[in-house]
């Protein structure tokens, strides 16, 4: 969790991975909806890189309006990674939590908004004590619909964070790519773990609050 790697390898130098994915995700936990789909119609993808995921995903599953959620790697070059591969800084790929929502309940916007609020943008490739490409804050957007917002969300929250004295948001908006799945024990992990690891602001208090 402490000292990697803070730059994103040579494509040519990332891990060779594997053809087949390393699991076949099942139900959620706690919300009993399939992580990996068929999703209903009408629900909207969308994906977040904000530090250590396992604190990062319960933030979203207690939302109104989302279905699923996940845990899984992003960005890297490295198919089918496995976590210690994604830990040695050589896939490229980043932490990522996967948000299905019904965008008539919750807006992006919205999902947007617990985005900022649960981590701090400033950092880029680390979140306080957590280092390395895998921590990295970046936004995975879908279509160009979703990029405008994050755009505007960005700059909204940066004129705030001035407003305040503090520094410049360091977050990517970057085109969603392929998502692998992270292993079983990745899984909503603080409600498989309810006293374990969690990097983000207020993080066991709004846990506890909400299961």
């Amino acid at each position: 969790m402490f000292g990697r790697p803070q730059h994103l390898p040579d494509p040519n130098d990332a891990l060779p991975g594997r053809a087949t994915p390393i699991v076949e995700p099942g139900e959620h936990l706690v919300l009993g909806t399939p992580m990996a789909g068929p999703y209903p119609q009408g629900t909207e993808i969308a994906d977040f890189g904000l530090g250590c995921f396992w604190g990062a995903e319960c933030f979203f599953w207690q939302i109104p309006g989302v279905f699923t959620t996940a845990v899984g790697y992003e960005g890297g070059f490295t198919p089918n990674p496995t976590y210690q591969e994604v830990c040695t800084g050589m896939t490229g790929h980043n932490e990522v939590a996967r948000v299905v929502y019904f965008p008539e309940q919750v807006s992006y916007e919205e999902l947007l908004k617990v985005f900022w609020e649960v981590h701090d943008p400033t950092q880029f490739m680390r979140q306080g004590n957590d280092i390395g490409t895998q921590y990295r804050s970046e936004l995975y957007v879908f279509n160009e619909t979703q990029r405008q917002q994050a755009n505007t969300s960005r700059d909204r929250y940066q004129a705030r964070l001035a407003g305040a004295g503090f520094g410049e948001v360091a977050t990517t908006i970057v085109d969603a790519s392929e998502f692998y799945f992270a292993e079983d024990y990745h899984q909503q992990y603080l409600h498989q773990n309810p006293m374990g690891y969690c990097n983000h602001g207020f993080c066991q208090v709004a846990f506890d609050d909400h299961r």
